[in-house]
């Protein structure tokens, strides 16, 4: 879990610091360069170290051999007291001659028939000299080894040996075969020396790169981040922020240039704040200022419908027109006067406990006459069971009688479903039609206010043109969604969600916004 915990912070911090993902690729870059330089240097020094042993080794071997033959000739073959003398005394002064690759040790070995003699200037040296070595000696010719033998303590050391055969006068069958043995502890602890210094080295290096990436990078990273910082300021509302400006290279012509435009947006955004709080005010002072005429006309509008069957036919018929489109103008009246409140930030919700299916049944009532004017049938489905939610009943009643409205108007006569549903934090109602559908297109803007699919379409409910958009407004006070989802020819869905609790954030709808099948035992 803590590494869980860790890991999914560093998986933070990665992604949102710019000054970590830059300093961290540079470390693997930097590391990546001084490793492969490492290894290279440390093989051609190790190489030629190694180069410079192995010629002062082969120029003192031949040189002994040379030795041995000049001491070994006309021995007595057959005495074997004088044999291992001879041999003893070789080993000896070639020991104590000194050359320039360093300590060694010396075997020599005479073979007649399958007898083997043997003198050594160590013990247990011969024994380690490696079998391959000695068959290719013994087939004829120079020839080194790098192998593991034992020093004086048996501790294995590396070590490089150069065997060689002892020409003799040619008149024997016996061989001699020399043998030198030159340990590389020197060059080892060179070599060990010569890594840490390199990994040391390499290390330091790789350090200094990323530091100085680091310190680039904050020197560049900090104005992006004070304009980052300032630019939220300014998203905030505080439109008087703005960057300091110092020096004149190009992070202070950023800096001047972020300004301006903060200038230029500072003047448009209080030009639109001063256009809506007139274009409000103007809507607002227009809705009140109808009212009064309206009245007076609905009155007498009303009192000539109440008299239309003492009129002739064409005046009856004008009478009932004028009072359905009167009614029509004072529902458009009153959406502009909740639009202009939505607009003034003076909406407020009236919270109560609601039963939810209750408030969906009381919907489906009141709409049944319409759906039964346009041959459609509401269907409802929900759980048996109350569910109480924390909203303010006369918005939620608002806005499913616009989407159920709506999908009667759009439904073609097929049937519209409305189902609710709730989990532990939420509830939601779909209103599902099977008309004329919308496009993806056309969803982005179905809550625009006065927009249709279709211009030329004539509304049949008698709808203003801002219920959607109202209902939007109604859902985002109560904290909610409102979602639609469409497909031409296949009709359109409408999902509201509401927090079950006033105030609760919402994560999750209780229902999918595609439509699925019913699931058997639902309520209808």
């Amino acid at each position: 879990m803590l590494l869980r915990r860790h890991g999914a912070g560093l998986a933070q911090a990665w992604r949102s610091s710019l000054q970590l993902r830059i300093g961290a690729i540079t470390m693997l870059v930097a590391g990546t360069v001084v490793v492969i330089v490492s290894m290279v240097l440390f093989v051609q020094i190790r190489d030629q170290l190694l180069s410079v042993k192995r010629q002062a080794a082969v120029d003192q071997a031949q040189a002994g051999v040379f030795y041995a033959q000049s001491e070994v000739a006309g021995i007595a073959t057959g005495d074997a007291a004088s044999v291992r003398a001879t041999l003893d005394r070789t080993v000896q002064q070639l020991t104590s001659r000194s050359g320039s690759a360093g300590d060694f040790d010396v075997v020599m070995v005479q073979r007649s028939g399958s007898v083997e003699r043997s003198a050594t200037s160590r013990r247990y040296l011969y024994p380690a000299i490696p079998a391959d070595l000695r068959e290719d000696v013994a087939a004829g010719g120079q020839y080194l080894r790098y192998a593991m033998v034992p020093n004086a303590t048996g501790d294995p050391r590396p070590t490089l040996l150069i065997g060689a055969p002892v020409p003799s006068d040619g008149s024997s069958a016996d061989r001699i075969e020399l043998y030198y043995a030159f340990p590389l502890d020197q060059e080892a602890e060179s070599l060990s020396l010569i890594r840490s210094t390199v990994v040391i080295s390499g290390v330091a290096l790789t350090l200094l790169v990323v530091g100085i990436a680091v310190l680039i990078t904050r020197l560049v990273v900090d104005p992006v981040r004070r304009a980052a910082g300032t630019a939220q300021r300014l998203a905030e509302g505080q439109l008087e922020e703005r960057m300091t400006v110092r020096g004149e290279d190009d992070l202070a012509r950023l800096a001047t240039s972020f300004n301006a435009m903060a200038d230029s947006l500072q003047r448009q955004i209080t030009q639109l704040e001063a256009l809506s709080q007139l274009q409000q005010r103007f809507t607002s002072d227009v809705s009140h200022e109808l009212r009064t005429p309206l009245t007076t006309v609905q009155m007498a509008a009303e009192v000539l419908h109440e008299s239309r069957e003492d009129f002739p036919a064409h005046v009856a018929r004008s009478a009932e027109l004028l009072h359905t489109e009167l009614d029509r103008f004072e529902a458009l009246l009153s959406d502009l006067l909740e639009i202009s409140r939505y607009d003034a930030g003076a909406a407020v919700l009236d919270w109560e406990p609601t039963d939810l299916g209750a408030l969906v049944d009381r919907v489906v009532a009141g709409m049944a006459a319409l759906a039964e004017r346009h041959g459609c049938e509401l269907t409802v489905s929900g759980p048996p069971e109350e569910v109480i939610a924390e909203v303010d009943a006369r918005r939620v009643e608002r806005i499913l009688r616009n989407l159920v409205g709506n999908a009667i108007e759009h439904g073609s006569g097929k049937p519209v479903e409305i189902t609710w549903a709730a989990n532990r934090t939420a509830a939601a109602v779909t209103v599902r039609d099977h008309g004329v559908g919308l496009s993806s297109a056309e969803a982005q803007h179905v809550f625009d206010r006065f927009w249709r699919a279709d211009p030329s379409r004539v509304r049949t409910v008698g709808g203003s043109g801002l219920g959607l958009s109202i209902s939007l407004e109604d859902a985002r006070l109560h904290g909610g969604w409102l979602q639609v989802w469409g497909q031409p020819g296949a009709g359109a869905q409408f999902r509201l969600t509401v927090p079950l609790t006033a105030g609760a954030d919402l994560t999750s709808s209780p229902l999918p916004l595609r439509p699925v099948v019913r699931r058997v035992g639902e309520r209808r």
